[in-house]
């Protein structure tokens, strides 16, 4: 049995507890957890979070609930007891990479913290993760188990955070990628990737010439246009019109390339067979 004692309140739960308890498993192989209001079982834990009073991370307190809170970031949301846990251990669980560290609190811990303490500004409408674990709380028509739904709710959000992790980890691996590919372009209008990775975020922020990136896709190689923005349906410079809805034979016939696959109607991508016709695609997009 571990040593390691982490105190919570009992009681109905919300996001931030539930994703305190969850960033903690993933610093500690195991605890106990205590969930209680007994002050003098509060103070004998060894880490106390969102009840106790105290903010002290040196002594692992991380209450918010106290006259004055427990500070707030540089955009004005305060935080939560989970901000406070991620503050403290987020970028050992990041394995110091401070990139990932900084998007998880962007994207995941700082929508928590605000929902959590009423700073509603900014805040997406809709079901919001912080709602979806407040379901995990018993209704009125169930038995209240508080401490079972409690341990559900942990569980999910354990995994949900291993996801945020991984996907940030994934999108900044990813920026590295493609600006080492930006920079290594023979053609700056022609941005190759020798594996698929998310390019469009990178290729907007880094180069104002790439009109295409070229990518392999499950055995096959794929040409796609750059967005005049992120979000945006218009291109660059789009595909040949004569390409807009062709595939094999007929797409064959007019880019006269024999592994030629498919163009979409909408000009914005197209494949064949090969990286070499692909690349020749590429320069009969950019002449037409």
């Amino acid at each position: 049995m571990n040593d390691l004692t982490v105190a919570t309140h009992n009681g109905n739960f919300h996001a931030d507890d539930v994703f305190a308890v969850a960033t903690l498993k993933h610093v500690y192989s195991d605890f106990n957890l205590v969930r209680t209001r007994d002050l003098d079982v509060i103070a004998k834990a060894d880490i106390v979070l969102d009840v106790g009073g105290v903010y002290d991370q040196d002594s692992n307190r991380f209450d918010h609930h106290q006259r004055g809170g427990a500070g707030a970031r540089e955009n004005g949301i305060p935080y939560s007891s989970f901000g406070l846990i991620w503050k403290k251990f987020g970028l050992q669980i990041c394995e110091g990479n401070q990139d990932v560290f900084a998007s998880i609190d962007a994207n995941l811990v700082s929508t928590i913290d605000a929902i959590d303490c009423g700073h509603v500004e900014g805040v997406s409408t809709g079901i919001s993760l912080s709602q979806s674990i407040s379901m995990f709380n018993p209704t009125w028509q169930e038995q209240a188990d508080y401490d079972g739904c409690f341990n559900e709710a942990v569980e999910f959000a354990t995994r949900l955070l291993s996801r945020f992790i991984a996907a940030a980890s994934g999108g900044v691996n990813a920026k590295s990628i493609v600006a080492s590919a930006i920079e290594n372009a023979k053609d700056p209008r022609v941005i190759v990737l020798e594996q698929y990775t998310p390019w469009k975020t990178t290729v907007h922020t880094l180069s104002k010439d790439a009109l295409y990136v070229v990518y392999p896709s499950q055995g096959q190689w794929r040409i796609q246009t750059v967005p005049v923005e992120l979000g945006s349906f218009e291109d660059r410079k789009s595909l040949p019109t004569p390409w807009a809805g062709l595939s094999d034979q007929a797409l064959q016939q007019v880019t006269q390339l024999e592994d030629a696959t498919f163009c979409h109607n909408g000009l914005f991508i197209a494949g064949a067979k090969s990286f070499e016709s692909v690349m020749q695609m590429a320069e009969m997009a950019l002449q037409s």
